[in-house]
């Protein structure tokens, strides 16, 4: 049988996989319970002030969707219903998945429990056909866990990581090296993974729209707009990304941030801001099974003017309420002030891992 090339990249060296998990958290916790099966289910805290951690399919028919508040998921969604996550059962499925992905390739680059990059440029097998390798990854995934998985494939890792959107759930899409140009450039700007909705309203602000439209503009006005990721903007619209798929990635720090269309004046905006923000990066923490000891806020008011305040505790952050309150202190009283906020963000650092046990209390000192 002859090798099939259809995957290799432009540079005829790289074919990448990009898997995702279809609704992980809520597809796990409807295997493990018929009675949840379909059925518009949320993983997450129920209470006033609970986050959606994640929501199935048939919750995300409602307009559910992770890092929503629970109280408006359950103004969208009145029958739904919210299970508690259950990390430890997710890490160990993850483990499971990781070890099929382990039979193809070495070069694994996880990105959370539920979905990693796998450069297979060097596999023999089927023949050497990256998407012989995704559908038999497909395969095993479903044997061995019960669970569906989404693959993209193509020869970067950005094509890669937008092919797997293209036929969720349970699907397989592979953009090829005389396609990808053409896939960027039907793409909506907002649509591109990685530029979030701030860039890409100072993007339409420029005329963008499309990947055609990011590809009229030359390298030195994206430079000019975007300072140095402006060059990778540039070669995005051209379907190059040249970033390998790392396998050692060191996590140092969990953060989100926002940039609001409307500055935000009130404490309550702040507050709900705050928990869309904390969750996000509980979530982050809880997927990659690191906990941290140090919490982080930034705030930006609308004269550019930035503040920065951290907190580290003597033991790693034990929940998402704790994080909430803990942003909650740093923001202060009347965290908006009389100019408003333009941006706000928060951060867990001096991470462990969750597994580690907590350190012994420290024992004062006789005086």
């Amino acid at each position: 049988m002859a090798e099939d090339t259809s995957e290799t990249g432009p540079t005829g060296a790289r074919k990448i996989i990009h898997v995702d998990m279809d609704a992980f958290y809520a597809s796990v916790e409807q295997r493990d319970d018929p009675g949840l099966r379909g059925k518009p289910l949320a993983v997450g805290g129920a209470r006033a002030r609970g986050v959606v951690a994640a929501a199935s399919y048939e919750a995300r028919r409602f307009g559910v969707r992770s890092a929503m508040p629970s109280v408006t998921a359950q103004r969208k969604c009145p029958d739904l219903i919210f299970v508690r996550p259950r990390f430890d059962v997710y890490r160990a499925v993850s483990a499971q998945i990781r070890d099929i992905f382990a039979e193809f390739t070495a070069l694994i680059e996880p990105l959370s429990l539920d979905e990693a990059y796998l450069d297979v440029t060097g596999s023999g097998f089927g023949g050497g056909s990256a998407t012989r390798i995704a559908e038999a990854i497909r395969a095993r995934i479903r044997a061995e866990t019960g669970l569906t998985a989404s693959a993209g494939v193509s020869y970067n890792k950005f094509l890669a990581k937008m092919a797997s959107d293209q036929r969720k759930p349970d699907g397989l899409f592979v953009i090829r090296p005389a396609e990808g140009a053409d896939f960027v450039a039907a793409l909506p700007i907002g649509k591109f993974h990685g530029i979030g909705p701030a860039t890409a309203a100072r993007m339409q602000r420029l005329g963008v729209e499309t990947g055609a439209d990011l590809r009229g503009l030359d390298l030195e006005v994206l430079q000019r707009h975007f300072g140095k990721i402006g060059h990778y903007y540039y070669w995005l619209a051209r379907g190059r990304d040249d970033r390998p798929v790392s396998a050692e990635r060191v996590r140092k720090s969990v953060s989100a941030e926002t940039t609001y269309d409307t500055d935000l004046f009130t404490p309550e905006a702040v507050r709900a801001a705050l928990a869309e923000l904390a969750a996000k990066v509980w979530r982050h923490c809880a997927a990659a099974g690191v906990a941290g000891r140090t919490v982080t806020l930034k705030l930006r008011h609308p004269d550019f003017q930035q503040a920065t305040r951290s907190r580290t505790l003597a033991t790693p952050v034990d929940s998402l309420a704790t994080l909430i309150r803990i942003a909650e202190d740093l923001a202060g009283a009347e965290p908006a002030g009389p100019k408003g906020i333009r941006l706000l963000g928060v951060g867990l650092s001096s991470l462990v891992s969750a597994s580690d046990p907590a350190p012994p209390p420290q024992l004062p000192l006789p005086l």
